[in-house]
């Protein structure tokens, strides 16, 4: 059997191979609400997520204003993208992370205090 028919049927088991393996694995974790986050952006929205939530006094306002309420925060989260280069990652004890999304189909930005028992929402801005 010359060269290019064996890799032909390689590819052809591979490929195979991979959609059932992606078919399989996105089952799994759809039922077990498992999620992979390998980039650092999933990893950062994940740990916050995690954590339970406290608010400012600005954010609360917010709320009793019905402007937003948590299913937007919690959408966000799950949606957004950290802006590492504006974020405070280095400081101790809690990290300063400021999360970019959508809430009501305006553009927002959080910013966020992660800190290892609690989240802490500082502020809501529209640019």
């Amino acid at each position: 059997m010359d060269f290019l028919k064996r890799l032909g049927f390689y590819l052809v088991g591979l490929s195979i191979g991979i959609v059932f393996l992606t078919f399989f694995l996105k089952k799994k974790s759809e039922e077990t609400g498992t999620e992979f986050c390998y980039f650092p952006n999933c990893r950062t929205l994940k740990d916050i997520r995690s954590k339970p939530m406290s608010y400012s006094d600005k954010v609360n306002q917010l709320f009793l204003e019905k402007k937003i309420d948590t299913l937007d925060i919690l959408d966000v989260l799950r949606n957004g993208d950290v802006d590492f280069s504006n974020s405070e990652t280095k400081t101790t004890p809690c990290k300063t992370y400021i999360i970019e999304g959508s809430i009501k189909e305006r553009e927002a930005i959080l910013k966020i205090r992660n800190c290892r028992e609690k989240a802490l929402l500082e502020s809501i801005s529209y640019p």
